[in-house]
This record gives structure tokens, sequence and C-alpha cells, in this order.
């Protein structure tokens, strides 16, 4: 049997749990003169009844299906010769790789009878885990419907108990994403940590070149490395910079506009076609930067005598990314506006405001928690962004505050380090890790500036 198969079943199992202990619980019900002698309502009892048949028997599916790979991988790889144990790792998952081969009947291999025996072996074990799981797995499920069906009482607190389940449930799906970014968190510092082994901490964030090609092997000309991480971050800062002074000033009075002054016909048609702009794929944007907006600012710039303007440039990719960022402030900005309290405005006509001064000192300070956000959304977005940067502003690592010149930025590099078959060994590979590390913690720097601007700003009313 498949797992999906198995899921279904158990599926159904739980819902035939529940039609029969709310059934029981409606006839335990009667004698006593109805449901109104019921502690919980009866569909309170069929959930319990249903949790009980699910629950235990998908919690030992999960553990089983974690542990089953690597119980049976370590259980071939131990019925191997001795002289295997000195693989490393890579060679050990291509011999696995081809014990499955030989397992399924891919390959015939000739004059390697171990190889053979650990491949019957496998299949083997693989078919006995299989029937392991799904026996035990309908087993508990029946033995969880019969116990429902036995400790079902009218005086059970069935209401408590499923509610106790589903706080439960909704805890470990809340920390799903604590745990993600734990997990993130740990899975860069370590790679990080084999990276400053050989690079320094002090020339990776003080260091003004970045040139990361490096010798593979000693009889193989190239350079020494440079790791120098300074023009990345500047490159990333600019393009994200002017970014934001497109996106946030043209974002936040479209939201102004929008929300405070716009009839509803017209919010109505103009609102969907700023979202559209959130919809169109990178890559357009892209297309865009490299085949209308660099020309644009390359000719513009040399027209009006600047000289030596790069036909990539921080600038063109800049302007086409606040573009694309502004639905991120607009949006996000409109719908906080539009939940401050309309007493608030009232009042404010009644002390004698105009409209343009409610919304400066009373409706913006009341919003500005989560038009922060929406700046911090579109900072973060991009900060992130790889595709444009690429089409339009290069993979040349320049030191410049120049947006007339080409520069790159640090998810282009890790993009570009991490490309292709890499040696996960070399110091090349693993700035992509250290680079990913250094942008976690200007975005938390980011934030926390946001959340002192919005502690020293903001307006808080009852």
């Amino acid at each position: 049997m498949q797992t999906s198969t198995l899921l279904l079943v158990l599926a159904a199992l739980m819902v035939a749990a529940y039609a029969l202990g709310r059934q029981r619980s409606v006839q335990l019900a009667q004698p006593l003169g109805g449901i109104k002698r019921l502690h919980s309502l009866p569909n309170y009892y069929g959930l319990m009844a249903a949790v009980w048949t699910g629950l235990p028997a998908f919690v030992v599916f999960l553990i089983w299906s974690s542990l089953e790979s690597t119980v049976i991988t370590a259980a071939v790889l131990g019925s191997l010769p001795d002289g295997q144990s000195t693989l490393s790792e890579g060679e050990v998952s291509l011999l696995f790789s081809q014990i499955r081969n030989i397992g399924r009947g891919a390959i015939e291999l000739q004059g390697s009878p171990e190889l053979v025996q650990a491949g019957e072996l496998l299949g083997t074990l693989n078919a006995s885990s299989q029937v392991g799981k799904v026996t035990l797995t309908l087993v508990l499920a029946v033995l969880g419907c019969l116990f429902s069906w036995f400790i079902t009482r009218p005086t059970m607190r069935a209401r408590p108990q499923f509610e106790v389940v589903l706080k439960g449930f909704f805890i470990l799906c809340s920390s799903i994403a604590i745990f993600t970014t734990i997990g993130i968190i740990f899975s860069v510092l370590f790679e990080s940590v084999r990276f400053f082994q050989s690079v320094p901490l002090f020339d990776f964030v003080f260091g003004t070149k970045w040139s990361p090609q490096i010798a593979i092997r000693a009889d193989q000309v190239g350079s020494s490395g440079a790791f120098g991480a300074i023009p990345l971050f500047v490159g990333t800062l600019l393009i994200a910079g002017i970014a934001l002074i497109v996106a946030v000033p043209l974002g936040l009075m479209s939201a102004i506009y929008l929300s405070e002054y716009a009839k509803p016909r017209v919010r109505s048609i103009i609102k969907p076609l700023l979202e559209v702009l959130a919809g169109i794929p990178t890559v357009v944007y892209g297309f865009f930067a490299a085949l209308t907006m660099a020309p644009l600012v390359r000719d513009f710039f040399q027209g009006i005598g600047f000289d030596g303007v790069s036909a990539e440039s921080a600038l063109a990719a800049g302007l086409v990314m606040g573009i694309m960022i502004i639905p991120f402030v607009s949006s996000l900005s409109d719908d906080v506006i539009n939940a401050v309290p309309g007493s608030l405005r009232d009042g404010s006509y009644g002390l004698g405001a105009t409209k343009s001064e409610t919304i400066r000192q009373v409706v913006f300070p009341a919003a500005l928690p989560g038009i922060m956000g929406g700046v911090l959304l579109a900072a973060s977005r991009a900060i992130g962004e790889t595709m444009i940067v690429v089409m339009a502003a290069g993979l040349a690592a320049n030191l410049t505050v120049n947006p007339l010149e080409a520069v790159t930025t640090v998810t282009v590099q890790i993009a570009t380090l991490l490309v292709g078959d890499q040696e996960f060994d070399s110091p090349k590979t693993l700035a992509a890790f250290a680079l990913g590390l250094m942008l976690f913690i200007t975005t938390l720097i980011l934030n926390i500036i946001a959340m002192a601007i919005v502690k020293r700003f903001r307006e808080q009313y009852d």
C-alpha cells in the first residue's frame, strides 16, 4: 500500500470514528433525557473519537517514515565488507545509489556479489518496512477508534479536551516558522564558520576588493581570491536606496489618495491596477530594465554632458525595482490608513483642522506602525531582488556610490557562487553562506532601526 493510499484509508477511518462517536454520545444521552444531558454537544464527542483514531496512528506513521531511510541505509551499508568504511561521504552516497539501482533491477552488475546481496537486502528491508508501517498504522487507528468508543460517557468533557488538542495544533503550526528560522540561521552559521576558518573575518567584513575566483588545483593557474564584501553591500544599499526613493513617496501618496480623496469608483479601478505590478514576474522587469530603462538612462545622461555612462547602471536597476515594489508600500499603507478609526478624523475636523492637517497630524501618526511595516517589506524585497540586478546592473563588484556605474549586490553574488557544480570545501562556495549570514544581520539591524523609529513617532489612541 502506497503512502497516499494509507493516508486516505486513515482519513476514512477518522470520518467513520467521528460518525460512531457522535452516534454513541446521542445513544447514551437518550435514557437520561436527551442530548441536553451531555456535557458537550455530540459533534465534540465525534471529533474526539476522530482524534483518538487518527492522531496516534499519524504520529507513529511520521516517526516511522522519518527514521525508515536512515535505518535501512545503515543496515545495508553495514552488510558490506569492512573496506567500505574508508569511503568518503560522496563515495558512500554514490555506492548506495548503485545498490538502490541494483535492487530495483535497473542495472546488472557482474563480479560484485556483495553489491548484489546488498541490493537484494535493500529490497527486502524496504518491503518489510512498508508492510510493518502500514500494519502498525492501521492497527493503532482501529485500537484508537475502539478506545474512543469505550471512554465515551455523557459526563466526558469532550469540548475542553478537543480545544486542548486544537490549541496544541495551533501552537505547533506557529512554532514551525520559529524552528524554520532557527534552522536557517544554524545552517548558514555552520557553513560561515567554515568559511571564516579560511578567510579572516576582518578581511571579509572590511575588505574593499571582491574577486572570489581561486585556483582549485595546485597545478591550475588562477587568482588567490579576494573576499572583501564592502563593494557588494555598498551596491546592495545603493540599488535598494534608489528603489525606496522611488517607491516610498509614490506608494504613500497613492495610498493617501486612494483612502482619503478618491471616490469609490476611482478606487475600485486604480487599486487593482497598482496591485497588478506585484504580480508581474521579476524577469519581465529585468527585460524592461535591460532593454528600455538602461538605454534611456545612458542616453539621457550622455545627452546632458555626462561621459562614460555605463550601459548597465545602478540607477536603471533601482528605478525599475522601485516601480516593482510600489504595490508593497501602497497596498499595505492603504489598508492601514483605512483601519484608522473614523472617530479620530471626526474629532480632528471638529477642532477645525483641514483634511490635509488631519492626514498629517492624526491619521499618519496612528497608521505609522503599519506604514513602516509596508516600507520594511518593500525594502526586504528590494534587498533580496536578483534578476533585475543581473540584467540591468551587471555582475561587476565595483566599490562606488555613483548610480551611473555598474554594480552588483549580495544576492546576485550568492546566486553566482552557487550555480553549477561546486566544491563545497572551497572558500569560493562557502563565501555564499557568509554573505547570507551578513545579509541576515543587516536585515535584522534594519528591523531594529525601524522599530525604534516607530516607537519614537507612534501615536497611541484609546
